[in-house]
């Protein structure tokens, strides 16, 4: 992984981090329906990650992720379910919502190279860490709230006797669809035009390199 980043890129992700902050503390990024919520912040994790790898992808997870435990003490909003973690462990309130989000953004960097090898479909490889973003958000926020409070009579209620797979489907239900297709559709669409405008690891040199055969 090429650890070196170019001032465009350190700049691009300075912008992803002040989109998430304003999504974070506005209604733009977050659809309350019940107990959960529509979360669009994982989109500029994504996009973080597409642009500096798993470096990026993590430094913003992080700050999803605090953003995130912030409405569980009223910061940028009231969680309801965050509220009553909160109550009951807070330091396992916080392991829940922070860790999902910053293993998210850093499997994302690698997620998206790994795609990037076996697609020339600059598209695509976007599009697919996009979906991923918002499944994986999912998958481990669910995973964490039954492995951490699934014993609580608080979770032991949401769950109400099913068993955890299908809790975990019915509970986030059309909630993920829309992180997943909102993700995926935006994501690809946004990393498509970052690569025309050769602000993606990788661009810069094969630029370089045209010029240079040009000179010759």
């Amino acid at each position: 992984m090429n650890k070196k980043f170019t001032t465009s890129q350190i700049t691009l992700l300075g912008l992803m981090i002040a989109i998430l902050l304003l999504m974070a503390y506005t209604p733009l990024g977050y659809l309350n329906i019940g107990p959960l919520a529509i979360t669009f912040n994982i989109i500029p994790v994504a996009i973080s990650a597409i642009t500096m790898g798993p470096v990026g992808g993590a430094i913003a997870g992080a700050v999803f992720g605090l953003t995130s435990f912030g409405q569980c003490i009223g910061i940028g909003g009231t969680s309801l379910m965050g509220v009553t973690l909160f109550g009951i462990n807070p330091f396992l309130a916080f392991v829940q919502r922070f860790i999902p989000r910053l293993v998210d953004g850093l499997l994302l960097g690698y997620i998206f190279q790994g795609v990037r090898r076996k697609s020339k479909n600059i598209y695509l490889s976007c599009a697919v860490t996009g979906f991923l973003s918002a499944f994986l958000n999912t998958l481990f926020f669910m995973g964490l709230l039954v492995g951490l409070f699934g014993n609580t009579e608080y979770v032991q209620g949401l769950m109400g006797g099913k068993n955890v797979i299908l809790f975990i489907c019915t509970f986030v239900g059309i909630n993920a669809v829309c992180e997943m297709l909102s993700a995926t559709v935006i994501t690809g669409a946004v990393g498509a035009a970052l690569y025309k405008a050769r602000l993606l690891p990788g661009t810069e040199k094969k630029s370089e390199k045209v010029v240079k055969t040009a000179e010759v």
